[in-house]
């Protein structure tokens, strides 16, 4: 998606050769225009799949997954990071390890919002290590549901995740693949 890669080239910031800030315009301070062009662009892709549900997880997948939601008029569900009080009954669980913070998660979603008959959409900021999409996948099988596919802002394609994904048989399409990024080139798209 020829905006959103503008957009990383105007204001993304690489730090080392595996961290680019977008915070921003996509996951601290939000552009909803932006997000909104995404949402078209994920409807287009996947407006033939018969999607219910879109799933994300906390916290930085949730803006674009709301604003997705409207194209195709579904609830949202975000997998919580930690158990709380407004979480009552059943969930279904999962371990995720985040790229960003280094560290393990137990994700979890309610059973009462993530049913047999679903057709979930996953939708996230980055695919890096694929460990947050893992997590997902994992949830929506375990509710016996069916992943139509995951929708990504930005995939680090030089890093393992899309290939871990995709040799599952879940589709996966990015708006933005990165090949390669440094400090001193900037981001080269694939």
């Amino acid at each position: 998606m020829e905006l959103l890669e503008a957009r990383i080239r105007r204001d993304g910031k690489v730090r080392g050769d595996d961290v680019l800030k977008v915070d921003s315009f996509l996951n601290h301070q939000m552009d909803v225009r932006l997000f909104a062009e995404m949402g078209k662009e994920f409807k287009r892709i996947y407006g033939g799949c018969g999607v219910t549900k879109i799933l994300t997880i906390e916290a930085s997948g949730i803006g674009i997954a709301c604003v997705t939601a409207q194209f195709f008029d579904v609830p949202v569900i975000f997998a919580k990071k930690s158990q709380t009080k407004n979480i009552a009954g059943e969930v279904y669980t999962s371990k995720v390890e985040s790229f960003t913070h280094g560290k393990v998660y137990d994700i979890i979603v309610s059973k009462e919002f993530l049913r047999r008959e679903d057709r979930v959409l996953l939708i996230d900021d980055f695919l890096a290590n694929g460990s947050a999409l893992m997590g997902l996948i994992k949830l929506v099988e375990d509710a016996g549901a069916t992943v139509v596919g995951a929708g990504i802002a930005i995939e680090k394609a030089f890093q393992p995740g899309g290939d871990l994904i995709r040799s599952r048989g879940i589709r996966v399409e990015s708006l933005a693949r990165i090949k390669s990024m440094s400090e001193e080139r900037g981001v080269e798209f694939c």
